[in-house]
């Protein structure tokens, strides 16, 4: 009560006493410029804002930092982005305990991004939600499809050992990343999303809808909405990241074909919970679960490809 009180005294000129006495939402927001993962992070703020009031929240839109696998693995100085993974959890829940959020929704993609809004969200332990802005769509060179990551490596080999020139790998990145989204193979933010989904972290069947899709904006707005229902719940992390949901992430992720760094990724996200995962389990588990998503880098296909088939 005191902490709402001093931040109505505080930030009593850009909100209306009626604003303030409704649940006060954070949306945090990784928008950057550096990559296509968070580019349209901004417009999907805006769609959540206007569903949290719709469901008479009031969103308060805050910024944290994201970093690009594929161009940090490449920076002097920086052999990798996990680093960022942690600057990103301590910055959300550092603004959250700051301004006495009531409820979270954070907007997530490239790969540190996901499981740094988990735990951020398990360690603040208010209710919270995810909302990944989803894979972007597949490019065509000379009649082949292209997506990063999987295709990116494949061509540069290619270019490494003479096969395409100079003008032809130029071609070739045009059509690597045409749209904004996370990366269209089922690479570690694919896989993250749909575990978050499966952990019920995040609305079910939104994991794999493309970026630029209309129906990503729909999604966002829900999200907002069910923000303010998961307060009116008191539903937090805790109740629902448990050794149960935490399995059928798991599940997923092997059913999949999933990146192997979201065993990483899901144990630091249980461990801030007190929750061990279990190696050997994990292991047997692995030996009776079929991988049922023909998807790059195992398979031949990609998300927009998951996501017609029903996600």
């Amino acid at each position: 009560m005191i902490a709402r009180r001093q931040r109505q005294m505080c930030i009593r000129d850009r909100y209306t006493d009626s604003d303030l006495a409704k649940p006060i939402i954070g949306v945090a927001n990784m928008w950057i410029e550096t990559m296509p993962c968070n580019y349209n992070h901004r417009e999907m703020a805006q769609y959540v804002k206007e569903g949290i009031r719709a469901a008479g929240g009031t969103p308060m839109e805050i910024n944290t930092i994201s970093v690009s696998d594929g161009v940090s693995m490449g920076t002097e100085g920086m052999k990798g982005s996990l680093i960022s993974r942690e600057v990103i959890v301590d910055s959300i829940e550092v603004a959250t305990r700051g301004h006495s959020f009531d409820g979270l929704v954070i907007l997530v993609a490239c790969d540190k991004t996901i499981p740094a809004q988990l735990m951020a969200a398990a360690s603040a332990n208010i209710p919270a939600i995810s909302l990944a802005v989803g894979p972007m769509l597949t490019g065509s060179w000379r009649g082949e499809r292209l997506g990063a990551c999987t295709d990116c490596r494949r061509q540069w080999g290619r270019y490494r050992a003479g096969e395409l020139d100079d003008q032809e790998i130029i071609d070739v990145g045009q059509q690597l990343s045409t749209t904004a989204g996370t990366c269209m193979v089922m690479g570690t933010a694919s896989t993250m999303a749909l575990m978050t989904e499966a952990l019920g972290m995040m609305l079910p069947g939104s994991a794999t809808v493309p970026a630029v899709h209309a129906e990503r904006l729909r999604i966002a707005e829900a999200t907002g909405e069910r923000a303010v229902e998961l307060i009116e719940e008191n539903l937090i992390p805790s109740s629902i990241i448990n050794e149960f949901s935490l399995s059928n992430a798991f599940r997923v992720m092997l059913a999949v074909g999933g990146s192997t760094n979201a065993l990483i990724h899901m144990t630091a996200v249980a461990g801030r919970l007190g929750i061990k995962v279990d190696l050997q389990k994990l292991d047997d588990m692995s030996r009776n679960t079929p991988v049922i998503v023909d998807l790059k880098p195992s398979g031949e296909n990609y998300m927009e490809d998951l996501f017609r088939a029903g996600g």
